[in-house]
C-alpha cells in the first residue's frame, strides 16, 4: 500500500550473518530435527556466529511443499555448514553450544554423548514439544498440536462451529526464539562465571507466552474466555478486519478517545453518545449492532484512505496486505525488510527484525566475581521504559534471569496495562489489580517519574548511566521529543544499549503510525495465511503481535549485550513489532514467493498434513485437535477409529476427517488423546485459557506458582518458560506497586538524601500525584 507524500527512508541494513556481526567468534553445533531446532541455528547465523549443521535436516512437515519446502528449508539454513552427523566426531571440534531436539531421546544421546566425548566446556540446549519428564514426555508433537493446548486454537474461527487451528510453524519458531534468549543469557553469564551448562526449554511452555495472563486472571477475576467469532476477541472492540472499497483495513480502538474519533471519522458520531459504549467489553456485547453500521462505513473508501485519516486522528489503523503484496510495500522496501533466499530461483524471506547500529564504545573488562553468579543475567542492569505487553515482556525475561530491572513509570502517564478504561478510583485502586500487569512484570522493581520535568529527565539520565541496557516501547518518537529515547541516552553514556520497540520501526514513512498487538497482526501478513476461502483476512488473538515483540525485544539486547562484552561497545536498536511476526509466517511468506495466485486457505487443513482436524468429544464444548503428518500415522489412525483400508491419501482427508469426528463424538476428550497418542498419532485437547490451569504437565511441573501482593494478596502467576540445570528461575517478588521502591532505588541506588528525595516528592516529580491521563 503505497501512501501519497510519504517521507523518505533511510534505514540501517539488517543484522547479517557476516563474521564480523555481534556474535562473531561463537562456534554453535545444531543437531537439526524440527523446525525450532534449525530456526535457533538461524538466529545465531544471522548475527555472526559459525553454526555447524550435525548431518542433513529432515525435510518431513517443513513449509508448503514441493519448491516452498525446498525454499523454505534454505532460508532457515543458509550459512550454517554441515558436519558429520556422529555427534562423537562433530563433538571434537570446538564449540560452544550444542543444540539439541525435538525428542526428549534425541536430547538424552546428546547429553551422552558430552558424556563420552568429556566435553564439560560446551552449554547443552535442549529444545522437545513437551517438558522431558512430565506426563506428555513420550507425546508426539506438532505445530497444530501446540496451536490447540496454548489456548491459541480456541478463539479462532467461527462462533458456532469448532475452533480453527491455525497454519504454519509460528509454534516451533516462538520455541526457537525462547531458547535462543536463554542461550544467548547462559553464554554472557558463562563469561562472567557463571556454571551452569544445561538449558531445556519445550515448545509448550514457551508459547504460553499467549494465554498465561487469561489463565491467571481467571483465578483472580473469574472471568473466562469464550469464543466469540471470526476477528473477535475479549475484550476489545472493534478490533478485527473491514474490507475496504479495494481491499482490508485493520482497526482497533480500544480507549474512549479512540472510540470517539473512529465514530467521527465514518461519520457517525452518535454511536459514541451513549456513555455505555465508551467501554470496549460492553462495545464487544454488542458488537452486531455496531457492526451493521461499521460494516458498510468501511465499505465506502479505500484502505489507503482510512490508514491516513485514522492514524492522524491518533487511531490505531494497519494496513491488510496479502502475502504478495506485502514484500513490494513502500514501507518494508525502505526498511529492507525482504530479501531473496540464497540458493533459490526466485524465492523471498524476511530478514532481521532489528537493526542494531553501534554508538560510542567503551571497552568495559568484565571480572568474574568472587563467587559464581546462581543466575547467566546477574549483575546486568536494565532501565525498563517500557508498558503494555511487549516491552515488559522483554524485560521479564531479563528479569527472570537474574538482572536487576528497574522500571520507571510516569506519575501521570503510568502503564496502560495498569487500566485503559473504566474507573480509576475505589479500594483498591483498579491500577493495582489488573492480572495483566501483574502476569508481565515479576521480579522487577517499581519507581515513578515525571519525565515531562527536568528533573524527572535528569533522574532517568542518572539511572541510564548505571544500566547496561535501556527498553522502550513509548508511542513512536514520545521519549524522543524528551530527550530521553535510546540515541540520546546511549549518545551519553557510552556502552549503553538502547532499543525502541515500535510496530513499525524508528525509521520509515510509518514510523510515527499508533498499534496495539491487533494493529501489529493486522499488518502482518498473518491473516492471510488462515481461515476459510471465503472468510476475511482471520486473525488469532486479541493482541498477537505483543509476546512477540517482546520475545525478540530481549533477543536483539542479549545480541548486542554479547557483542559488548566481547569489545564492540554500545548500540541503539531498531525493532519492529510488525517485523518481528513476518518471522513467524516465514513459510507461508517464502512459499508465496514460489507462486502467482495468492496462497489458498482451507481452515485447519494444511498442504503438508494428510489430516489436520478438530473433532467434538461428549463433553460440553470439549475439542480434541488430531494432526496426520505420515503414512504411518495415517496407518495407526485407521486402524484405531475402525477404518483400516482407507489409504493414506490427501484426497482421502475428508472421509477420515467425518470418521474422526463420530469416533470422537462418543468419547470424552482425555480419553480420546489417550487413545490417540498411546497409538502414535499426535492429538491434544483444545485449551481455552483457563483450561491451563489444570493440565496435567503444566500442574506437574510446577508452572504455575503463588505470590503475595498488596491490594490483592495471593494470585497466582505462572514461571519462566526454561530450565536451568534442572531448575526453573524462581520467583523473587510479584510485580511492583505503583513507586514502590522510589525510595530503595532513588536513595539507595542513586545515592539522594532524604531532604532531596522530600523536595522532590512535593514538587510532583515523584510519587502518584495523578492518575492517568490521556493515554499513549
Amino acid at each position: 500500500m503505497a501512501v501519497a507524500g510519504a517521507r523518505s527512508c533511510r534505514c540501517l541494513p539488517p543484522c547479517g550473518g557476516s563474521m564480523s556481526g555481534p556474535l562473531a567468534g561463537l562456534t554453535v553445533l545444531e543437531c537439526p530435527d524440527g523446525v525450532a531446532t534449525r530456526y535457533c541455528g538461524r538466529l545465531f547465523t544471522a548475527h555472526g556466529a559459525t553454526v555447524l549443521q550435525a548431518g542433513p535436516p529432515d525435510a518431513t512437515g517443513v513449509g508448503y511443499g514441493g519448491s516452498a519446502s525446498a525454499a523454505y528449508a534454505a532460508w532457515l539454513d543458509h550459512g550454517k555448514r554441515p558436519v558429520a552427523r556422529d555427534l562423537r566426531q562433530a563433538l571434537g571440534q570446538a564449540v560452544d553450544l550444542v543444540i539439541a531436539g525435538q525428542r526428549p531421546a534425541d536430547v538424552a544421546a546428546v547429553d551422552a554423548a558430552l558424556g563420552a566425548a568429556g566435553a564439560s566446556n560446551p552449554i547443552r540446549l535442549g529444545l522437545t514439544w513437551f517438558a522431558p519428564d512430565g506426563p506428555y514426555a513420550g507425546w508426539g508433537g506438532c505445530d497444530a498440536l501446540i496451536q490447540a493446548m496454548s489456548g491459541v486454537a480456541y478463539a479462532t474461527g467461527p462462533k458456532d462451529g469448532a475452533p480453527m487451528l491455525p497454519r504454519g510453524h509460528a509454534p516451533q519458531v516462538v520455541g526457537g526464539a525462547t531458547a535462543f534468549i536463554v542461550a544467548m543469557a547462559a553464554l554472557i553469564g558463562r563469561d562472567a562465571g557463571w556454571r551452569g551448562r544445561r538449558i531445556d526449554v519445550n515448545i509448550l511452555d514457551a508459547n504460553l507466552c499467549f494465554s498465561e495472563s487469561g489463565a491467571a486472571g481467571l483465578a483472580l477475576t473469574g472471568d473466562k474466555v469464550v469464543r466469540r467469532g471470526v476477528n473477535r476477541f475479549t475484550p476489545t472492540f472493534p478490533g478485527g478486519i473491514y474490507q475496504a472499497s479495494d481491499g482490508w483495513i485493520g482497526v482497533t480502538a480500544l480507549t474512549p478517545p479512540q472510540w470517539t474519533a473512529l465514530c467521527d471519522m465514518i461519520g457517525h458520531p452518535e454511536l459514541a453518545r451513549d456513555p455505555a459504549s465508551l467501554v470496549t467489553l460492553q462495545r464487544l456485547n454488542a458488537a452486531d449492532a455496531f457492526d451493521r453500521v461499521l460494516v458498510p462505513a468501511f465499505k465506502t473508501r479505500p484502505a489507503a484512505y482510512w490508514l491516513i485519516e485514522g492514524q492522524g486522528r491518533r487511531i490505531p489503523l494497519a494496513p491488510v496486505p496479502d502475502l504478495a503484496a506485502l514484500p513490494r510495500t513502500p514501507h518494508w522496501q525502505g526498511r529492507g525488510s525482504f530479501a531473496p533466499v540464497p540458493g533459490t530461483a526466485s524465492a523471498v524471506g524476511p530478514t532481521q527484525p532489528f537493526r542494531i547500529e553501534p554508538s560510542p564504545a567503551v571497552q568495559s573488562a568484565a571480572t568474574e566475581p568472587a563467587t559464581a553468579p546462581d543466575l547467566p543475567l546477574r549483575g546486568v542492569r536494565v532501565l525498563d521504559l517500557t508498558m503494555g505487553w511487549a516491552g515488559p515482556l522483554a524485560t521479564r525475561h531479563f528479569a527472570d534471569l537474574g538482572a536487576d530491572i528497574v522500571k520507571v513509570e510516569s506519575c501521570t502517564h503510568f502503564d496502560w496495562w495498569r487500566a485503559f478504561d473504566g474507573p480509576m478510583d475505589g479500594d483498591p485502586p483498579p491500577y493495582e489489580t489488573r492480572p495483566s500487569f501483574l502476569m508481565v512484570n515479576r521480579n522487577k522493581r517499581g519507581i515513578t517519574l515525571d519525565l515531562k520535568t527536568d528533573a524527572g529527565k535528569a533522574l532517568v539520565r542518572r539511572l541510564a548511566a548505571r544500566a547496561d541496557i535501556m527498553i522502550e516501547n513509548y508511542a513512536p518518537g514520545t521519549l524522543d521529543k524528551l530527550g530521553i529515547g535510546p540515541k540520546a541516552l546511549a549518545g551519553a553514556t557510552p556502552g549503553l544499549i538502547g532499543i525502541s520497540m515500535g510496530a513499525f520501526g524508528a525509521a520509515g514513512p510509518w514510523s510515527g503510525f499508533r498499534a496495539y498487538g491487533s494493529t501489529v497482526e493486522q499488518a502482518s501478513g498473518l491473516p492471510f495465511v488462515n481461515g476459510e476461502p471465503d472468510d476475511p483476512p482471520t486473525m488469532q488473538h486479541v493482541a498477537y503481535g505483543d509476546p512477540i515483540g517482546g520475545l525478540y525485544g530481549a533477543a536483539a539486547c542479549l545480541v548486542a549485550l554479547y557483542g559488548r562484552r566481547h569489545g564492540r561497545g554500545g548500540a541503539v536498536i531498531d525493532l519492529s513489532q510488525v517485523e518481528c511476526l513476518f518471522q513467524l509466517c516465514a513459510d507461508a511468506i517464502v512459499a508465496q514467493s514460489t507462486q502467482t495466485d495468492l496462497l489458498a486457505r482451507s481452515g485447519s487443513r494444511h498442504p503438508l498434513s494428510l489430516l489436520r482436524a478438530v473433532a467434538g468429544t461428549v463433553a460440553p464444548a470439549a475439542w480434541i485437535a488430531v494432526s496426520v503428518e505420515t503414512p504411518a500415522q495415517w496407518t495407526a489412525l485407521a486402524a484405531l477409529i475402525g477404518c483400516p483400508g482407507l489409504a493414506p491419501l490427501k484426497e482421502n482427508e475428508p472421509d477420515m476427517e467425518a470418521r474422526l469426528r463420530a469416533w470422537a463424538a462418543s468419547r470424552e476428550a482425555r480419553d480420546a488423546v489417550d487413545r490417540l497418542q498411546g497409538a502414535g498419532v499426535p492429538a491434544g485437547p483444545v485449551y481455552a485459557a483457563q483450561d491451563l490451569l489444570a493440565d496435567p504437565q503444566l500442574v506437574a511441573a510446577g508452572f504455575w506458582r503463588r505470590a503475595e501482593r498488596r491490594f490483592i494478596g495471593t494470585h497466582i502467576t505462572p514461571l519462566a518458560p526454561y530450565r536451568l540445570d534442572g531448575r526453573t528461575p524462581p520467583l523473587v517478588c510479584p510485580s511492583p506497586t505503583l513507586g514502590e521502591h522510589n525510595g530503595p532505588v532513588l536513595m539507595g541506588d542513586l545515592g539522594l538524601s532524604r531532604n532531596e528525595f522530600a523536595a522532590l516528592e512535593a514538587d510532583g516529580v515523584i510519587g502518584t500525584r495523578a492518575v492517568m491521563g490521556s493515554l499513549q
